[in-house]
């Protein structure tokens, strides 16, 4: 059995879900950020595996989804980026909220997503070291080629977007520091596990799986590991929200 409640930290909306009779008790943690044009109520399912395996779950509303809906997004990739950016500004400030309260365990915590939330999950592993284990979702540690893939991409289909090309190339720079790609050493020997579809048009495969595959070699990605389901589009099957649960009753 489970409980599920409404949160606000910092006016940050969040579920928390923990296993029943357990909610004020010092728990492992995972904090799962839901995707693009989503919001925190769709990723109830993942808090539910996570709770059952003993973990407190809390589920964030991203900036401008959900509770914080503010207009509607276009995917423009600047946009997108400043979401994640967000995102791991009020990662650190979630934790902190848990850990003072003694209701997380500082030691236990780990970062978990689908699509935007699993770039989020990936950026996250280049900034917080404090981050036990991760497992990312149709996810991808690259986002500068991700983003130049984007514009043409079945993200902007029927959609007018125009961008400068001068300021776009300035803030693909910027995301240069939370770039897993370029600075694969901060996955430090840690505990991550991806997993994506093949079919998967909207958020590639095969970069995120040739990432894994250089990664696995090093001595800092000796701890990585890679599923894949054939055939299956960008949606997360439940099994494969089991596994991500699974995962870090293993490895958190």
């Amino acid at each position: 059995m489970i409980t599920i409640k409404s949160v606000s930290v910092d006016g940050l909306p969040l579920l928390e879900i923990n296993p029943k009779g357990k909610e004020m008790e010092l728990l492992p943690t995972v904090i799962f950020f839901h995707g693009w044009t989503s919001n925190k109520e769709s990723c109830l399912v993942n808090g539910y595996e996570l709770a059952k395996n003993g973990f407190r779950a809390l589920l964030p509303d991203a900036y401008l989804h959900g509770e914080r809906k503010e207009k509607e997004l276009l995917p423009d990739g600047l946009e997108f980026w400043n979401v994640i950016t967000r995102n791991l500004t009020e990662l650190p400030l979630i934790k902190d909220y848990y850990v003072k309260k003694g209701l997380s365990d500082i030691n236990r915590f780990g970062v978990t997503g689908l699509s935007m939330g699993g770039f989020t999950t990936c950026a996250a592993l280049t900034q917080f070291p404090w981050i036990k284990s991760a497992v990312v979702l149709m996810g991808s540690p690259d986002p500068i080629n991700f983003t130049k893939w984007l514009l043409s991409s079945k993200w902007t289909e029927g959609i007018q977007t125009s961008i400068n090309e001068e300021a776009f190339n300035d803030s693909l720079v910027t995301l240069s520091p939370i770039s897993l790609a370029m600075h694969p050493e901060k996955i430090s020997n840690r505990y991550v596990h991806f997993w994506h579809g093949t079919n998967d048009d909207l958020v590639p495969y095969q970069p995120t799986f040739d990432f894994y595959e250089k990664v696995k070699e090093r001595s800092f990605g000796s701890n990585v590991s890679f599923s894949v389901s054939k055939g299956v589009g960008h949606k997360v099957p439940h099994a494969k929200s089991v596994e991500m649960a699974d995962y870090f009753l293993a490895h958190l």
